[in-house]
């Protein structure tokens, strides 16, 4: 019996529970695949969120530059190539890795024989290049919804400014947050120092929305994005301002 360990790999969370892709759907299958094959898994290795351009993964590091060696573990085995990377020169750059500590790299559901003709690597590097560029495809969508969106001034995703949080696709004022925007605004206008705005701000037991004291950067970036508090948006840094659909915690007089 073959002594392998599992690889599996979700880019969001979401896909984490998914029943087709999601982990448990690649450990069914690899586990299904390993009964058939004489093979006995001795350990899972998982990374979470983590995309498959990604180079440095916590679990996938571990396989490659960890003590993960031949003995015991002969394979490596994923549902699909593409768990590994969806990048051709990643993938062989893992795979030949792999190779060096003479552990085989194994699909369940892609079952390539290796006949010393080279044409098992021709056909991961198609079905690589496929997984290319249906992930180029999915971007050019999603960025090109979001870029419409954009231009009639909805929120169209990426961190919201200090002040407000999305509220079904709609960028919504957070009253407390937006009390203090209203006082850096204030400071700055009489001419208080960064300094001066955060020590006021701390002394009043305001925090940042990670929970700690405001810094003089934090203050900045308030700062820099008094257009959107006026109640215009832009997505991305590339983009044109335009007039938003949010309330605007600035008013023309403040």
């Amino acid at each position: 019996m073959k002594n392998v360990v599992a690889y599996c790999r979700v880019s969001t969370d979401a896909q984490a529970g998914d029943d087709k892709y999601g982990i448990e759907a690649q450990k069914r299958v690899i586990m299904e695949y390993c009964s058939k094959n004489d093979m006995q898994i001795s350990g899972w290795y998982i990374d979470e969120g983590e995309s498959g351009v990604k180079e440095n993964r916590p679990q996938l590091n571990a396989l490659l530059y960890g003590e993960v060696q031949n003995p015991p573990v002969e394979a490596v085995i994923v549902y699909k190539s593409d768990r590994i990377a969806r990048d051709i020169k990643l993938y062989f750059y893992y795979m030949m890795l792999l190779e060096k500590k003479k552990i085989e790299l194994i699909s369940a559901t892609e079952p390539i024989v290796d006949d010393g003709t080279g044409l098992g690597n021709v056909y991961r590097s198609l079905m690589l290049f496929v997984a290319e560029q249906e992930r180029a495809n999915i971007t050019r969508r999603t960025s090109g919804g979001r870029a419409i969106k954009s231009s009639k001034g909805g929120y169209s995703g990426g961190r919201p400014p200090y002040g407000y949080k999305p509220v079904d696709g709609v960028l919504t004022i957070i009253p407390a947050e937006a009390e203090v925007v209203r006082k850096i605004f204030e400071m700055k206008k009489s001419g208080a120092t960064y300094q001066q705005v955060c020590d006021a701000l701390n002394e009043e037991g305001k925090t940042n929305r990670s929970g700690t004291k405001f810094s003089i950067s934090t203050v900045q970036t308030i700062l820099a994005n008094e257009n959107t508090y006026r109640g215009m948006y832009r997505y991305g840094k590339s983009g044109e301002w335009v007039k938003g659909v949010h309330e605007p915690i600035l008013k023309e007089d403040e």
